[in-house]
């Protein structure tokens, strides 16, 4: 009996119907949690079609891996066969309390969340995202505006391989809360928001003085960034994906694909990891892939 459900192959590798744990020990195994919960109209918080993209061209670019999709309507109740663990989830609190997780980072298996998925807790959830990837959006602390960061100039990093100068426009959230002197993390998306973007008064996502001070004073904010975990781990932060047509932007797609590559500790060429264009065809496409499962109960 298959753990996972959608009855969809990818280059003979499912990626919602294969059971993981029978696979041989030299594929990397990365495992999603997607919400099933979009956001509003259809096009916002597609987890579960942006984990479909992503996995496709993860596995175009590496026959060594092999990605599994749950949504969080079938949570995953053993991941110890997991390599890495990636979370788009409309509130990251339920995976830093999920003890498998925890396990999974334990052992060195790489971690990476992406969008509201990086929004947990003050407290035990967000200690378990600083040690994990290095940062987390706190309330009262980040802000979550849409706006358009321009991102020009990038770090000498592995993620930022063949990546292009890009802008779109997303609910970027910035100002995190990142380890103390950020130690072992590095930007990898950074610009200087408008401070139409912040208040200066305190609310739980709108702004606080702090921030407002930092945004003031022009200081860079950092929308995606890569963290060298002290126990040789790798975790990885990406704050945009509210909207799932900047699919499309070639550099927003290869930070991510590189970002998942980076975490998977999987070996990325001088010019990035191979990611074909995403048409609207494969927009709408992956959305009622999505749909379809998520009715199903997967």
């Amino acid at each position: 009996m298959m753990t996972f459900a959608l009855l969809l192959a990818l280059q003979d590798r499912d990626v919602f119907g294969y059971d993981a744990q029978k696979v041989e020990k030299d594929i990397k195994k990365i495992v999603f949690i997607a919400d099933a919960g979009t956001h509003g109209p259809p096009g916002n918080h597609e987890f579960v079609a942006g984990s479909l993209i992503l996995a496709r061209r993860l596995h175009a670019a590496y026959p060594n891996v092999h990605a599994v999709i749950y949504s969080s309507k079938n949570w995953p109740k053993d991941l110890s066969y997991a390599d890495v663990v990636v979370v788009g989830l409309n509130h990251g609190g339920k995976a830093a309390k999920d003890p498998q997780i925890a396990a999974a980072v334990a052992r060195g298996a790489g971690f990476m969340a992406l969008h509201f998925g990086v929004e947990v807790n003050q407290g035990a959830e967000g200690d378990a995202y600083l040690q994990w990837m290095g940062g987390y959006f706190e309330t009262k602390w980040s802000v979550n505006p849409w706006w358009t960061p321009s991102f020009k100039e990038f770090p000498k990093h592995p993620v930022t391989r063949g990546v292009t100068p890009f802008s779109c426009r997303d609910e970027w959230y910035y100002h995190m809360r990142f380890v103390p002197e950020m130690k072992g993390v590095t930007p990898i998306l950074s610009d200087i928001p408008p401070i139409g973007t912040v208040q200066e008064k305190v609310s739980d996502r709108g702004g606080n003085p702090d921030v407002y001070k930092a945004v003031s004073e022009k200081q860079p904010q950092h929308m995606a960034w890569a963290y060298d975990r002290p126990d040789g781990g790798r975790g990885f932060g990406f704050t945009g994906m509210h909207a799932h047509n900047n699919w499309m932007v070639d550099g927003f797609r290869q930070t991510l694909i590189n970002g998942l590559a980076w975490v998977s500790q999987l070996e990325i060429p001088e010019t990035g990891v191979v990611c074909t264009p995403v048409t609207p065809e494969e927009l709408q496409k992956t959305i009622e892939e999505a749909k379809a499962a998520i009715a199903a109960g997967r």
